[in-house]
């Protein structure tokens, strides 16, 4: 066991262990959490334009609703966070549920894994794919992957019990509970990484 916990302590200090937080135009990467209904707990509304006077309709990524109307950047109060596991071995798909008026949503969420045997959590780093504008009327989802090395060694690994997600051009995070198991080897936590708002399935 004291083996186990500090070959963890060693990925987690590789990884750097500590919370991202959201840069420039929101592009960085935070989770936790299984249950759908849990929502982030900070407040406040942007105003904006309406995406077709901007003309940020055409190429916009929508919402499950088609959702157009762009108020603003999408705020944490707002969203309703949930978690499924994806259809491939090691991805967990992060649903975001709009519960406030209509916004937008553009780069990569920060996202922490959390586990009770280390101190800090792990960052998620970020993929190479290309960042889509989503837009959100109230009651839309939108969603993004996180890619994980599932634990096929043979061995207890290690539980991550939550994410802290920040959404993009967002500084206040919320708390997912999951359920994952990482593999306890080197370079482990240099497979952690996650994929834009908006991207893969919706």
């Amino acid at each position: 066991m004291l083996a186990r916990k500090l070959t963890l302590a060693a990925v987690a200090l590789a990884a750097g262990l500590s919370l991202t937080a959201c840069q420039g135009n929101g592009d960085s990467a935070a989770g936790t959490g299984d249950d759908s209904s849990n929502t982030a707990a900070s407040s406040g509304k942007v105003s904006g334009k309406n995406a077709s006077d901007t003309g940020e309709k055409a190429d916009a990524a929508e919402g499950s609703g088609h959702g157009q109307i762009n108020t603003g950047p999408c705020k944490t109060a707002d969203l309703a966070f949930g978690s499924a596991h994806g259809m491939g071995e090691g991805t967990l798909i992060v649903s975001m549920r709009n519960t406030g008026d209509a916004c937008s949503l553009k780069g990569f969420p920060g996202v922490d894994l959390r586990t009770d045997e280390a101190s800090g959590p792990l960052s998620a780093k970020r993929s190479g794919l290309a960042s889509p504008s989503v837009v959100l009327s109230g009651g839309e989802t939108t969603r993004f992957t996180l890619h994980y090395p599932p634990n096929t060694t043979g061995g207890s690994g290690v539980d991550v019990t939550s994410l802290d997600i920040t959404p993009p051009n967002e500084t206040h995070s919320a708390s997912l509970r999951v359920g994952i198991n990482l593999p306890v080897s080197e370079g482990a936590d240099q497979k952690v990484y996650v994929d834009p708002v908006g991207t893969g399935k919706q």
